[in-house]
């Protein structure tokens, strides 16, 4: 899960994530980064904190980080949180970089318009609320789709 800062979306994005895949039984490890570093080594933005607890999700103990050219290497999949952000992860990746293995996280949903989950940082309390619920249902299909693709016949 990678957006700017690693500290809204991408926090989110993982605790959401995390939590769901644990609940399917499914053993994933998930991790955030953001592009670039201005935030590194600060814990979640205190709304998403605050939002994420109110639905049993501890985020607390993350900690923002800058996506490095090893991620590429390491993860099975990326999801970029805006098309700004999917830019920046192939100047970072450079010939690491896997088209096949990253993808903007709302194109598992199909929505019309733009596939950019939007930045809360400069919204009120509205803006984030509006941001978990997208990125929760997101997650859903996530989980979803991949129990579909590996569903034991």
């Amino acid at each position: 899960m990678v957006c700017l800062g690693n500290i809204c979306r991408s926090p989110l994005a993982e605790g959401l994530l995390q939590h769901k895949a644990t609940k399917a039984g499914l053993n994933w490890k998930i991790d955030s980064a953001g592009t670039n570093g201005y935030h590194n080594d600060e814990r979640p933005h205190h709304i998403c904190q605050k939002l994420a607890l109110s639905n049993g999700i501890d985020i607390s103990n993350q900690q923002s980080r800058k996506i490095t050219k090893d991620d590429f290497r390491e993860f099975d999949f990326i999801y970029a949180m805006a098309e700004d952000v999917l830019d920046d992860m192939k100047r970072i990746a450079g010939t690491e970089f896997d088209k096949n293995k990253t993808s903007l996280f709302l194109e598992i949903m199909q929505p019309e318009g733009s596939l950019d989950v939007p930045d809360p940082w400069y919204s009120g309390e509205d803006g984030f609320i509006e941001v978990y619920d997208l990125i929760d249902t997101t997650c859903d299909l996530i989980i979803e789709n991949y129990l579909n693709k590996h569903k034991q016949t």
